[in-house]
């Protein structure tokens, strides 16, 4: 066992992001330790228990005593960008792939009785956090996940992509194409990809990009503290893409039929930062 200079940690650094770290115990299990104070470790895990108890492919996870340490299981395989980076994944294939996680997300009722007709939203699904392994997809980094109307879900992994392709970074033109599938395939109709990296579940009622979504998505990032000035400063012209790309494939600003509030949302403890 090493040390980080805060506490113990088990094994050797398997890797690192934004705030967290992630060490390997054994073949089995890894630790990820947040390095930042975002993190309340106890409710990410129950809201990847709630998930998994619904057959959403999450990580399996094991209780620990430590606001900052989540035990999960270890998980073999590229992140879809790491694919995408390896040419073993094409970018059509991996947009088509992350709307069809979103939609199976959106089959799973929130956590919040008084609310039945929410959903869990992940908040922060794009291609660094689908892990291809051996068995399917596993979806990871759960703590900005939230109970609540599946729109806000499809606009940010939409802008987080949406910033990525409209950036002066090389991989631009990958986060572009990855945003056009995934826009293209919101509908549900994307029956091409092949069925063994997901099944495709039954679409949940109203799972798809909508105007408010986007908007509250555009919001929550400029808050977002772990974003840099630069990375803000994309934001204009990240909407501006969505827009023009979903209306190319036939959206006009769907608005959500009812209550079209942006504060429909079921706030879990949360992890505003990325790892």
């Amino acid at each position: 066992m090493t040390t980080t200079g805060r506490a113990p940690v088990p094994g050797r650094l398997l890797g690192s992001g934004r705030t967290a770290d992630v060490y390997e115990i054994d073949g089995a299990w890894v630790l990820r330790r947040d390095r930042e104070g975002w993190c309340d470790a106890a409710a990410e895990a129950a809201v990847m228990e709630h998930v998994r108890r619904h057959g959403y492919p999450a990580p399996a996870v094991r209780t620990v005593a430590s606001r900052a340490d989540l035990v999960m299981e270890r998980l073999e395989g590229p992140t879809m960008l790491q694919a995408f980076a390896a040419g073993t994944l094409d970018f059509a294939t991996g947009g088509t792939l992350l709307a069809r996680l979103l939609r199976e997300l959106h089959t799973v009722p929130g956590r919040s009785p008084s609310r039945p007709g929410l959903r869990v939203l992940h908040l922060d699904l794009h291609p660094e956090n689908v892990i291809l392994t051996a068995d399917g997809p596993r979806v990871i980094d759960w703590g900005t996940a939230e109970d609540g109307d599946p729109g806000l879900d499809w606009g940010m992994s939409a802008v987080i992509l949406a910033q990525a392709a409209v950036s002066a970074e090389r991989y631009a033109e990958a986060a572009r194409a990855t945003l056009t599938a995934l826009l293209a395939a919101r509908s549900g109709l994307d029956s091409g990809l092949d069925a063994g990296l997901v099944a495709a579940p039954d679409p949940a009622p109203e799972s798809g990009l909508d105007e408010e979504g986007l908007e509250e998505a555009l919001r929550r990032r400029a808050a977002n503290p772990t974003m840099s000035e630069e990375e803000v400063g994309l934001l204009g012209a990240a909407g501006e893409l969505i827009r023009s790309l979903a209306a190319a494939d036939g959206w006009a600003g769907r608005r959500r039929r009812g209550n079209s509030s942006l504060l429909r949302t079921a706030r879990l403890p949360r992890d505003t930062g990325r790892a």
